[in-house]
């Protein structure tokens, strides 16, 4: 029998020999496929949360925060307000708001003064010494104990090295004193052997040697932490592979971990030198009196000693004020050139 085949009219497609209307396919909602996969992303979506619902979500965290943003705000943000003296002939029995205003009259008198000139030049010439001999020794100490094999080693070296950091600088200069001063350890031992004591703690041309050691021994291992942290986020298959094409430790170090701390320096180098004019106030100030306003006076001990010993608060506020100006603008400087050599340093670069 002969079978003939039609053709499926212009609303249809065949399967089959069997014509099927191209609108059965259709949803039944009489929704178009995007329209559908529109829907469906708005249902997979959360729902915008109100504030009181993440508030009571988050509420344990914000109580952790609670104690360090009320820190910041009573001992950082709201003292900012009192550099307003700066700018006055401020006194204490007037107050703030009774005060003369003079305008830059302060300023224009602390950069006359030779006794501001000479702390901030000292100030500057200390922090070169910090710079340049304390800021590697927490590198070196971090690649030393990342390279002990038994952990146990490892682990009392890291105790050892940043214990100090607990001490309060009036014990660390007890401690120098003891072992250093002209009755010290060292002093008597020289003595008992027929030599000349050495005046360790108090020759004003050694003590820049004097504080670095001292920061060095406090400070050092505590500092190593950070670089620890980096060392262990470095990928190990890169040791490997290094291992694989015949270098040997120094080139690991040399091509591997060193690039793998390079953002972490710049960070770190960044911060430091935004912080060259605070190189300490405690460990000047007791140490001040056995060396000499002339080794030991900075930027903080001035301040201290002009606005609250010697009652000069507005000079006082003018050279503190300058000095965290100077101070933001050194951060932001060393972050621009930072950029220039292909890092994020402390924020990261604007994109168009």
């Amino acid at each position: 029998m002969n079978s003939t085949t039609q053709s499926a009219p212009p609303g249809q497609r065949t399967s089959g020999g069997a014509a099927t209307s191209v609108a059965d396919d259709a949803p039944q909602d009489g929704r178009r496929p995007a329209d559908r996969m529109k829907r469906r992303a708005r249902v997979s979506t959360p729902a915008r949360q109100s504030f009181r619902s993440r508030l009571r979500r988050d509420k344990q965290m914000l109580l952790m925060m609670v104690p360090g943003v009320a820190f910041l705000l009573l001992f950082f943000y709201i003292p900012i307000l009192g550099n307003v003296i700066a700018f006055q002939d401020y006194q204490p029995f007037l107050g703030i708001g009774d005060s003369l205003f003079v305008g830059w009259q302060n300023f224009v008198d602390l950069f006359a003064n030779p006794d501001f000139l000479h702390a901030f030049w000292n100030t500057l010439y200390l922090a070169a010494w910090q710079l340049i001999f304390l800021f590697p020794v927490p590198l070196v100490l971090a690649l030393i104990v990342d390279s002990l094999i038994s952990p146990r080693i490892r682990k009392v070296f890291q105790s050892i090295a940043y214990l100090p950091h607990f001490l309060s600088w009036v014990l660390v200069i007890a401690l120098f004193q003891q072992m250093l001063g002209g009755a010290g350890f060292i002093n008597n031992t020289l003595r008992d052997v027929g030599l000349d004591p050495i005046p360790f703690m108090t020759n004003p041309e050694t003590f820049p040697v004097l504080v670095v050691v001292q920061m060095i021994w406090k400070d050092a291992g505590w500092a190593m932490i950070i670089f620890l942290a980096a060392l262990a986020s470095i990928d190990a298959s890169l040791y490997e592979a290094a291992a694989a094409d015949g270098a040997g430790r120094w080139r690991r170090m040399w091509h591997v971990t060193l690039p793998g701390l390079r953002s972490i320096i710049v960070l770190l180098l960044i911060l430091r030198i935004g912080d060259i004019l605070s190189v300490g106030f405690e460990q000047y100030i007791l140490q001040r009196d056995a060396v000499g306003a002339g080794a030991a006076e900075v930027l903080d001990t001035f301040t201290y000693y002009t606005g609250v010993v010697g009652g000069g608060w507005s000079s006082g506020a003018a050279a503190g004020l300058a000095k965290g100006i100077v101070s933001a603008l050194l951060i932001y400087g060393a972050n621009k050139l930072a950029h220039r050599f292909g890092e994020e340093g402390i924020f990261a670069r604007k994109v168009g």
